[in-house]
């Protein structure tokens, strides 16, 4: 494992269990909205500082840009990190969630971790080594029929009021053309699922950097595609992702152009 990795996994694992200790007193967490359905807690928080604490103990002059604390530090090497993936499941007892880091180096994702502290599910990535969940090698499902996808999602909310009305167009479409939709309200589980074949393809609006940098390497490194919903490579800026096998990938693309040009020139 490239040393990198070992540091980012080392870094989940303390996160998670710091998630892991306050799931049973979320009673007792602080909690503070940052926005329509966007909240932050005290678990969050400290889950933020547990990793940047193990990154900044063997790697101090990186970067950081973690959800929480924002950009901090000018390094060829940038931690892009989501503490909590799945902050409003946490919060209710919903056992979905996830920590997430990815290493940028020189502006290119090289490392990947998703940690699911529930499960104890590791997935991990480095660019040219392939994917792996729990050191076992990965690859993204050999289904080529649509008809008999499972589809992954994402509900909009950071701008519902523009992309609901295409997005519901698209989900009708997905559903009635699929074997299934799932929600489940973590994006890099979502996005690892499909690197490991649970979920065929996914798609969501309104994401941020955080929650795709880690999943991005990962399903790419499973064999899957992942781009913005239009096919460029830009999703991490305008937070639009549509991911799956490649076969899937071009037949929900196909499906969905119509609701897809919507949502991405409205």
């Amino acid at each position: 494992m490239h040393a990198l990795l070992n540091v980012a996994v080392m870094a989940a694992r303390r996160a998670g269990a710091v998630l892991g200790r306050n799931f049973n007193k979320r009673d007792k967490l602080t909690v503070e909205k940052k926005g329509h359905n966007d909240f932050v807690s005290s678990a969050d928080l400290a889950a933020e500082r547990a990793i940047i604490d193990v990154i900044h103990k063997h790697y101090p002059d990186h970067a950081i840009h973690a959800e929480e604390s924002g950009v901090h530090g000018e390094s060829d090497h940038v931690w892009i990190i989501d503490p909590l993936d799945g902050t409003t499941n946490y919060l209710h007892g919903f056992p979905v969630f996830a920590v997430s880091i990815g290493v940028q180096v020189n502006g290119r994702l090289e490392h990947a971790v998703v940690y699911d502290p529930m499960r104890e599910e590791l997935f991990t990535a480095s660019r040219g080594a392939g994917a792996q969940l729990d050191e076992h090698k990965i690859r993204v499902s050999g289904n080529k029929d649509l008809d008999r996808a499972l589809i992954g999602t994402g509900f909009p909310f950071r701008q519902a009021d523009a992309e609901l009305g295409p997005y519901l167009s698209m989900l009708g479409k997905v559903v009635k053309n699929t074997s299934g939709v799932r929600r489940p309200g973590a994006a890099a589980l979502d996005l690892c699922y499909v690197a490991c074949g649970r979920l065929d393809a996914f798609w969501e609006t309104g994401l941020q950097p955080w929650d795709l940098a880690a999943g991005t390497l990962i399903i790419r490194e499973a064999g899957g595609i992942v781009s913005a919903l239009d096919g460029g490579e830009n999703h991490m800026e305008t937070g639009h992702v549509l991911a799956g096998t490649p076969r899937i990938y071009r037949g929900l693309a196909k499906l969905c152009s119509k609701e897809i040009k919507a949502i991405v020139a409205p």
